[in-house]
């Protein structure tokens, strides 16, 4: 049984071309190719519904962020693999936030494209190296029944992480917690090394992981 594929995108011959190479790939079928979120939420209120969405990011009106977020609270089960040229951390740890569960750049090659279908049929996510390598490492028992402690997290660096699962900058983060710039450097810092992290989308994705903030 091949799996149902929904493609979502903007752009006519970005959708027509992704359509033409995910039909090529065994096992899966598109079943349609819709432009805009509004046309996705009609088809699937008709009863099309997809396993897969290959979701675009940029788009006018009803954008990927706001597509997924109706996908995680009305049809769960529909998995999310967002497609973007957007290579921003802020934009990766939006979609995931908003129940994307994999996240690829337009430019990825076909097989790249193929292994993150797969992954997100048979394991539920997908995420690149350039995501994150987080994802792949394993917890031990302490960790997962006391991550914070396990860590180290004072309170402050605990809010840090909390308010870094937003899409507000580390500016935004900081007028938050009511402190300088500076000191929110100092958080990140200083979580970085305790997550074993080397960006926020890792830091995000460790903290979802480890149960301090659900996406």
């Amino acid at each position: 049984m091949k799996t149902k594929i929904a493609i979502v995108d903007d752009h006519e011959l970005m959708a027509k071309a992704l359509s033409g190479l995910v039909q090529k790939f065994e096992n899966y079928d598109v079943i349609y190719e819709v432009f805009s979120g509004a046309d996705l939420k009609k088809r699937i209120g008709l009863g099309m519904v997809p396993e897969v969405v290959l979701l675009d990011v940029s788009m006018p009106e009803m954008d990927g962020y706001k597509v997924a977020e109706w996908l995680k609270d009305n049809h769960p089960d529909i998995k999310i693999l967002a497609l973007s040229m957007n290579n921003k951390e802020e934009a990766i740890v939006k979609m995931l936030r908003n129940g994307a569960k994999g996240y690829l750049l337009k430019g990825c090659k076909p097989n790249e494209l193929k292994q993150g279908l797969d992954s997100i049929v048979q394991k539920g996510h997908y995420y690149t190296d350039y995501v994150t390598s987080q994802l792949i490492k394993n917890l031990n028992p302490e960790s997962i029944l006391d991550p914070v402690a396990e860590l180290g997290l004072n309170d402050r660096e605990l809010q840090f992480v909390r308010h870094s699962c937003s899409d507000m900058t580390y500016v935004e983060i900081a007028d938050q917690m009511c402190v300088s710039p500076r000191t929110v450097d100092g958080y990140r810092e200083s979580v970085f090394v305790k997550m074993n992290v080397k960006s926020r989308v890792g830091m995000v994705l460790e903290a979802v992981k480890l149960g301090l903030f659900e996406i």
